[in-house]
């Protein structure tokens, strides 16, 4: 039987490897290659700022418009593609399972860290970019940044933990699931901030989890200009409770999985 550093080992070679599997399948090798993981999200980011720019102005709560939506939209986008690549996960990868060292939370891992890595290489190089050029602030508190950041993504592999065992047990929520992260846009704090919503809007908004992890990213980049609202606990009684729900699912779709 393996140590406990053994196991370990051999999980991060198998993850490792899945993920440059994931890779190789959605990007390939042609152009830019694995770059595309970063490229994507930024262009979303980048286009959807220049849009603000235009049909609203330079400036929006304070600061710069392009760098406000970019400091949303990144994380949203991030949640958005996180779940809907849970989706049919399983089974798409079912026949890995003939691999006794692959297991099930393996497969919807390796997909989320590619989304996640994707992602924070996008809003550091555009972050990057736009400061160089006048249009992003130096971040105010990396820490701030750093722990908003941790919060979106804990939210995003526990909702995604939940999403893909059901997928797997219904066509219904298969289908509706592209609809329904839709629906969370006004929800996830990405073209708002708390502090610019009436107290009775306020208050609602705060009940929805990715809020406090997205007002305390904007908190890390803008500083004490935006008069921030976040909980650091109310984010975990929901997370918690919800990757504890996902995991069991997980476990009832593995003892269902058909391996072809």
């Amino acid at each position: 039987m393996p140590s406990l550093r053994q196991g370990w080992n051999i999980q991060v070679r198998v993850i490792g490897a899945l993920m440059l599997r994931e890779l190789t399948t959605r990007f390939g090798r042609e152009n830019i290659g694995f770059l595309w993981m970063m490229a994507e999200p930024l262009l979303f980011a980048l286009l959807v700022g220049l849009l603000w720019r235009v049909l609203k102005g330079p400036v929006e709560a304070g600061v710069d418009i392009v760098a406000f939506v970019v400091t949303g939209y990144l994380p949203l986008v991030l949640f958005r593609t996180s779940v809907s690549r849970g989706v049919k996960s399983f089974t798409a990868n079912g026949g890995l399972m003939y691999h006794r060292q692959i297991k099930i939370l393996d497969l919807l891992l390796v997909r989320f860290l590619v989304e996640l890595i994707g992602h924070a290489m996008a809003y550091l190089f555009i972050a990057t970019v736009l400061c160089v050029l006048g249009f992003f602030p130096v971040p105010y508190d990396l820490g701030f940044l750093v722990l908003g950041g941790f919060y979106y993504a804990f939210f995003t592999l526990a909702v995604m933990l939940v999403v893909a065992p059901l997928s797997e047990m219904s066509e219904v929520i298969e289908k509706i699931i592209p609809v329904t992260t839709y629906l969370m846009i006004p929800f996830s704090g990405a073209f708002s901030l708390v502090s610019f919503l009436t107290p009775t809007v306020a208050n609602a908004l705060l009940y929805s989890p990715p809020v406090h992890g997205m007002e305390m990213m904007r908190y890390g980049v803008f500083g004490p200009s935006i008069d921030p609202h976040f909980d650091y606990l109310y984010p975990f009684m929901f997370n918690l409770p919800c990757m504890a729900l996902g995991l069991l699912l997980c476990r009832i779709v593995r003892q269902r999985l058909v391996i072809e």
